[in-house]
């Protein structure tokens, strides 16, 4: 295998923010808006807001990381330096990273069902995993290009579908006269609060997307200061348009015409107050939108999980391939992502992303706020609201999918201890294989 290289170019703050937007302004917004309506009924506008507040206080903790310890390895090695190099950080970086590997798959899909849109075909149809996987397909053939030509690829579409957006909703508000009338109009849901809060933790898919700019640590100018800046300014630039987009939204749509187009939402709304040509001007932003997020999320996890696999915190076979470990990554990413689009919905595939990410953000925080807050200079009142968030939030979500989806909580309640003990025998493993090694050479 080649020598890995992670420090191949330099990002300066418009391209930091364009990669952490390009990632956030994508699938989830597109597919997740009609699931979180659902959820939510009327007051699924106010989800959103509910989910930047609770994305900001997280993001605390990762500018702070970030501030100190700026590496391509971002999540990663951030675990390290809170827990050393143990199963928690194996274990919590691997759910981040089956988080993002599960989100290829929701843009995958996401891509099928809005591209069908144009054909006036379902989401139903089998066609939809078959684009999904095409897809997948071109984003590993552009991520082995190299990391200045997803800088400028993102970047560059990424202001593209940002000004569509905006066109989108100011055009829809406009068609009413920017009447607030539809915006909470609709079902109320049974149990308002926990609801309310369960879509929440469904909206945080369409933010946690800010956690790639850390993946960028080594290569952006400036990191110590420009970190915090994207960071900041992504999720700044996203709450804004989501919440200019759910209102557009709803005064297209009522909420359960939203509900009943949930996984295309976006394009139904554009048919009446666009026509045709609206319809085909929102698909376009919407396939812009998750080719700029398959990019710069294979990439990421890619980078990520090579990572990982040169700290020896997770198994690694190259099977013969040649190249390096990240061009490794790529592949066997792809082959997981294709396999989750083919066999799951966009709903659980969603479900199971947000529980991931809960999970790990909250072992996160922990770890800053009892470990490393004073080598940060982390003030501890707002780590622990960030906690709190965290942790009503999984529960409420938790208790909506018992009532809703029981099958997603189950394998979720199966798949992440299985994470964290199959690492712990790994690495318990490959400590005792090492003694061995060393007792041999004596």
């Amino acid at each position: 295998m080649r020598q890995e290289n992670y420090e191949k170019d330099s990002i300066n703050l418009p391209g930091a923010i364009g990669l952490g937007t390009g990632v956030m302004i994508g699938a989830a917004i597109f597919a997740v808006i009609g699931q979180v309506a659902e959820i939510a009924g009327i007051l699924f506008p106010l989800a959103y807001i509910g989910g930047a507040i609770v994305a900001a206080f997280s993001a605390y903790s990762y500018i702070k990381m970030g501030n100190v310890y700026p590496s391509a390895g971002g999540l990663g090695m951030f675990f390290v330096k809170i827990y050393g190099k143990g199963t928690v950080t194996a274990g919590s970086a691997l759910l981040m990273v089956f988080s993002m590997v599960i989100a290829q798959s929701l843009v995958a899909r996401t891509f099928g069902t809005y591209t069908l849109q144009l054909f006036d075909i379902g989401p139903q149809s089998n066609l939809v995993p078959v684009l999904g996987v095409g897809l997948l397909i071109f984003t590993y053939i552009v991520n082995i290009s190299g990391n200045k030509f997803i800088q400028t690829f993102t970047t560059g579409i990424s202001l593209l579908k940002i000004a569509g957006l905006v066109v989108f909703s100011l055009v829809a508000l406009w068609a009413t006269n920017f009447s607030v009338k539809g915006v909470f109009s609709g079902p109320i849901p049974d149990q308002v609060a926990p609801s309310f809060m369960a879509a929440i933790a469904l909206s945080l898919l369409s933010f946690k997307g800010f956690t790639t700019i850390t993946n960028y640590g080594s290569e952006i100018i400036e990191p110590k200061k420009n970190i915090g800046r994207a960071i900041t300014i992504s999720i700044s630039i996203c709450a804004a348009l989501y919440i200019m987009m759910t209102w557009g939204l709803t005064s297209s749509l009522s909420v359960p015409e939203i509900i009943a187009a949930r996984d295309y939402s976006l394009a139904e709304a554009a048919r009446p107050v666009l026509g045709t040509y609206g319809l085909w001007f929102t698909v376009a932003i919407a396939i812009l939108a998750t080719i700029t997020v398959a990019i710069g999320g294979m990439f990421a996890v890619s980078r990520m999980t090579a990572m990982l696999t040169d700290m020896k915190l997770i198994p690694h076979s190259h099977f013969g391939m040649k190249g390096t470990l990240q061009e490794h990554m790529l592949v066997y990413i792809a082959i997981i992502s294709i396999a989750l689009t083919i066999f799951f919905d966009l709903s659980r595939i969603a479900s199971l992303g947000a529980l991931y990410y809960l999970v790990m953000d909250t072992i996160f925080q922990w770890g800053v706020l009892r470990r490393i807050k004073e080598t940060i200079g982390a003030k501890a009142p707002i780590v622990i609201t960030s906690l709190i968030l965290n942790i009503i939030v999984t529960l409420t979500f938790l208790w909506y999918k018992i009532m809703t989806d029981l099958f997603i909580v189950i394998i979720a309640a199966i798949t992440i201890p299985l994470i964290f003990i199959g690492e712990y025998f790994f690495l318990k493993y490959k400590s005792s294989d090492e003694k061995k090694y060393v007792k041999t050479e004596k």
